[in-house]
């Protein structure tokens, strides 16, 4: 540290700062930074946050990849059974990142009660269903075992459960129409027995899906044991979802189709794109914000310190280290923001993630509060991104100091 710098730091933070007209510019230069993190942080968060949450749900549902026979992929309930005996089932060799595979089947139906009735789809699953992408959603009751003997357990949704007055232990007896049924044709009916409750948030899925064994599907449609309605995919990193499928398509015979999850629901997948945009849009304009009351704060602090200026440059200090000064004092203000600003947002994020303080609309944003997502290298980026963008932003306003002299500045005092 030399002389100059010495002399510079005691001036710009020495206890005469405490008295300056700089010092109400430059506490809201801080407070500027310090709300712009918080407001950063919580919109990363929560964008990312539903952004996950979003694609978690409509994968419990349906997989990240769904196989398909060519004849069922546009139809809600399966018509055309596909055997388990694949090369591709249960693992796939030839492609790296399947984390899960498994053999369901739908087919629709209506609950009636004394009073009233619904229509719902109930998906049929097997020993092979991976329940650990759905307990979450457990409300109340337990999972449906289905290790043993053929049985009527069905996991229903609160939804479905509220309109019609259902709850555990009740009975929901369902109706289906046979396989090319006339007016004449009596319907099957299947007493099922509620043993639990879900409630996902998505209420696209909860209005209608209902969870039963698929051996009551497969013996309805007169399939073969061994034969289901297509297969769902889990993968583990979702960012590659659209090469895995195209993988996965060239693995099964030609007489399958795969299809992502964002082509199956690409409304929804195109709206969370959107995010992405809208998280950069706001980014970018909060960091401005910030930036020009950080160069507001400086230029204010220049002209304040212009004899202390002109007294550095009779000493024989160059420009550009002067320049240096005032750009580490416009650092020490800037770290200071980012430290409040990281502590009252990163402790905002994590009251809304224990305690979901603030809810939302599942009819519009398919959760019901608002998720967060936190992650150390996003926040670690988005604090050195901030910083470095600021320190950029104030090396024009700097230049000012060349253009000081010292005679005059001097005199100035």
């Amino acid at each position: 540290m030399n002389f100059e710098y010495f002399i510079a730091k005691r001036l710009i933070k020495g206890k005469e700062h405490k008295s300056s007209i700089s010092t109400p510019i430059i506490k809201i230069a801080i407070s500027a930074i310090a709300i712009g993190m918080i407001m950063m942080l919580i919109t990363i968060a929560t964008g990312v946050g539903l952004q996950r949450k979003i694609r978690e749900k409509v994968a419990a549902f349906n997989g990240h990849i769904l196989i398909t026979s060519f004849d069922n992929n546009s139809s809600v309930e399966s018509f055309i059974p596909i055997t388990k005996n694949q090369d591709f089932y249960p693992e796939l060799p030839d492609v790296d990142g399947i984390v899960h595979m498994q053999g369901v089947a739908t087919k629709m139906g209506l609950i009636k009660t004394e009073s009233d009735f619904d229509g719902v789809v109930v998906k049929g699953v097997g020993t092979d269903y991976q329940w650990d992408y759905f307990k979450e959603y457990l409300v109340d009751g337990r999972i449906p075992d289905f290790e043993g003997k053929l049985n009527s357990e069905i996991l229903l949704s609160t939804h479905i459960a509220n309109r019609l007055g259902l709850t555990i232990g009740d009975k929901a007896i369902t109706y289906f129409l046979k396989k090319n049924a006339t007016s004449n044709s009596e319907p099957y009916i299947r007493a099922f027995e509620i043993v639990g409750l879900y409630n996902s948030g998505f209420q696209e899925f909860d209005e209608k899906y209902l969870f039963a064994d698929i051996r009551h599907v497969i013996k309805m449609n007169k399939w073969k044991a061994d034969e289901v309605g297509n297969f769902e995919v889990f993968i583990d990193d979702f960012d590659k979802i659209d090469q895995k499928g195209q993988e996965i398509y060239e693995s099964i015979p030609s007489t399958l189709d795969s299809q992502t999850i964002t082509l199956k629901y690409a409304t929804i997948f195109e709206w969370l794109k959107l995010f992405d945009l809208n998280i950069v849009g706001i980014i970018g304009i909060i960091i401005l914000v910030a930036g020009i009351n950080m160069i507001t704060a400086l230029l204010v602090l220049i002209l304040e310190k212009t004899p202390m200026i002109g007294i550095l440059k009779a000493l024989g200090s160059s420009d550009w280290s002067i320049r240096k000064m005032f750009l580490y004092n416009a650092s020490y203000l800037i770290l200071i923001g980012l430290f409040w600003g990281n502590l009252i947002g990163i402790g905002l994020l994590f009251i809304q993630y224990h305690y979901g303080v603030v809810g939302l609309n599942p009819e519009t944003y398919y959760v019901t509060t608002a998720p967060v997502y936190i992650d150390i290298g996003y926040i670690l980026l988005l604090n050195l991104g901030t910083m470095l963008l600021c320190l950029f932003m104030l090396l024009l306003p700097s230049y000012i100091i060349s253009k000081i002299s010292p005679t005059k500045s001097i005199r100035f005092q």
